[in-house]
């Protein structure tokens, strides 16, 4: 992606790094890194972060690396990892050579490690988890001293040397950092800095017992990559403290070219959804959703699959802008900036999802006429395209009402007229039943012959206008229909005393089985994307599409509710 002329973003961030530019900070440097650890799929709050760090360094004149915070090889995967780059690069960005793992500085981290211990500033304490829980306090009282705080520099680096050599089960001990049991910032009081853990790492393997925790392997990994701005949502203000501390206490080891520093922003919350990974990875482990790229999902591969485009997705982010305080979006404004980018992008086709057959009495029974259909009346440029249209038709079955409640029914009903889209005028004139349902099974119609393009009468003014496909020509497919996962606006909230799990949508997925498309869309790519006309867009499911089935994926229906909320906001004149 070629942004080395994007405008500078106007953001708090912006200005920071404008200051620092001004008085030289770093050398003159602008050095972002996106960081994510590989133990589930990336969601659209990612993408912010993604198009954040990329953009600011891209803005500046400067680099952005993509390092894999891989500290916990109990829940890590190689599938994650792979994943992460895919998005990252779909979106629309490169880290070029600057690709790195935390793990890649295990072996410094533990030599700096080593050299904490000698200062003082780290020991070795054999409390239990929850013990460790019970002696931190509370946010009004102050914490207790572990009984193994005042430990012998050597007896330290001894246990720790052992630590790593494996001689100490899992949990039974832990590297914790010498600060004060009395800050007023809980994550002060003495934090875990190295745990033991037997877990094979998907990348060292076996080789290591002994894992840093994030929030000490972070700084001292920016640090090392010579971040000059190391930008993390808000949940993190309160780790800043201990950030800055690692890098005070180690700094002498490191040969960094500057220092990094901690930039705390809003993280994305959106209605409807969840943004957890660890809430998304139990609705993928537990069989609510088919998987981590399922349309319904939040993760940027279901919103690929689903048929988003990443030009809308930065488009998403730049409009919700960066801010300091937490808020939620409301995902209309998403389905917005997918219409707005969909509608001149994507070809109009007709596809019908409830079919109901139509025969045109007195249409010739073996004549085809090809009508000239325009592809998009958005962007001309696409040219138009050949259709067919034969005496046996099928139209929506929503398109005809036996009985019309009203005169604003505009559709076919018994001795009514609709214009059929790109071809001809016609009047339903008899209704074929079945005898013992009652149930629809076709209409007989006829046509004015003078209606179409040119003809005599084909100016005359018909008020609906529906759209069709051949019945002798059309194509079967599968249409999925998707709605929100959640039925409430904020799944999160447990005011309501319920789990988010209670609050999915069991309405979300409808799939349509006897859907009938025009011809042109015979091996349509998959992951191509077009707008059904009258029922929104959609995109050929990259997935389950085959030679002998079509799929198709709604992204987004057609209508807009972000754009009349906007228009609602508009000031009057």
């Amino acid at each position: 992606m070629n942004m080395t002329n994007a405008p500078l973003p106007t953001n708090f961030i912006q200005n920071i790094i404008n200051e620092d530019l001004k008085a030289n900070k770093n050398g003159g440097r602008v050095h972002t890194r996106f960081p994510p650890e590989p133990n589930g799929y990336l969601h659209i709050g990612h993408a912010k972060a993604i198009c954040l760090n990329f953009g600011l360094a891209l803005a500046n004149g400067g680099l952005c690396n993509l390092r894999f915070d891989d500290t916990n090889p109990s829940k890590e995967e190689v599938e994650y990892v792979e994943s992460i780059q895919s998005d990252v690069k779909w979106l629309g960005f490169d880290w070029d050579d600057r690709m790195f793992y935390a793990s890649d500085y295990f072996d410094k981290l533990y030599e700096y490690t080593v050299e904490l211990i000698k200062a003082g500033q780290a020991y070795v304490c054999d409390l239990s988890a929850q013990e460790i829980r019970q002696y931190r306090g509370t946010l009004t009282e102050p914490g207790q001293d572990s009984p193994y705080r005042n430990r012998s520099v050597d007896e330290n680096l001894d246990l720790f040397k052992r630590m790593r050599a494996g001689e100490f089960s899992d949990g039974a001990r832990v590297l914790r950092a010498k600060i004060d049991m009395a800050s007023p910032n809980i994550n002060m009081r003495d934090p875990v800095l190295y745990r033991i853990l037997r877990a094979t790492h998907h990348r060292t393997g076996d080789k290591w017992c002994i894992y840093p925790m994030y929030d000490y392997a972070h700084p001292l990994s920016d640090a090392i990559e010579n971040i000059t701005h190391s930008v993390c949502t808000l949940e993190f203000a309160d780790h800043r403290p201990l950030y800055d501390w690692a890098l005070d206490q180690v700094n002498y080891s490191l040969e960094a070219d500057g220092r990094p520093q901690q930039i705390e922003f809003a993280r994305l919350n959106l209605t409807f959804t969840v943004m957890s990974k660890r809430k998304l990875r139990e609705l993928v482990e537990h069989g609510y959703v088919s998987g981590w790229d399922d349309p319904r999902m939040p993760t940027i591969s279901g919103l690929r699959r689903r048929g988003y485009t990443p030009e809308a997705i930065r488009d998403f982010c730049d409009r919700i802008g960066v801010a300091k305080r937490d808020s939620i979006v409301d995902i209309a404004l998403l389905e917005h900036c997918i219409r707005e980018d969909l509608n001149l992008k994507g070809p109009r086709v007709m596809a019908v999802l409830q079919p109901l057959r139509v025969i045109i009495d007195n249409y010739p029974e073996d004549q085809v006429e090809w009508m000239d259909a325009e592809n998009n009346p958005e962007n001309t440029e696409m040219g138009s395209r050949k259709v067919p249209f034969s005496r046996e038709i099928y139209i929506e079955q929503e398109d005809f009402m036996e009985e019309p409640p009203n005169k604003k029914f505009f559709r076919l009903a018994p001795g009514r007229e609709i214009r059929l889209k790109s071809a001809y005028i016609i009047k339903c004139e008899r209704v074929v039943k079945d005898e013992q349902t009652g149930a629809i099974l076709e209409l007989h119609c006829s046509y004015d012959p003078e209606s179409h393009s040119g003809g005599a009468t084909s100016g005359r003014k018909i008020k609906g206008t529906s759209h069709w496909v051949s019945a002798a020509h059309a194509l079967k497919a599968e249409v999925r229909i998707y709605d929100h996962l959640f039925v409430s606006e904020n799944p999160d909230d447990e005011g309501d005393g319920l789990d988010y799990k209670a609050k999915l949508n069991p309405n979300s997925l409808q799939v349509l089985t006897a859907c009938l498309v025009e011809p042109s869309l015979a091996g349509a790519t998959p992951g191509s994307r077009y707008q059904f006309m009258r029922q929104g867009y959609f995109c050929v499911d990259p997935i389950d599409t085959s030679e002998n089935l079509l799929v198709f994926n709604r992204v987004v229906s057609l209508r807009d509710t972000w754009a009349k909320i906007q228009k609602g906001n508009e000031p009057s004149t």
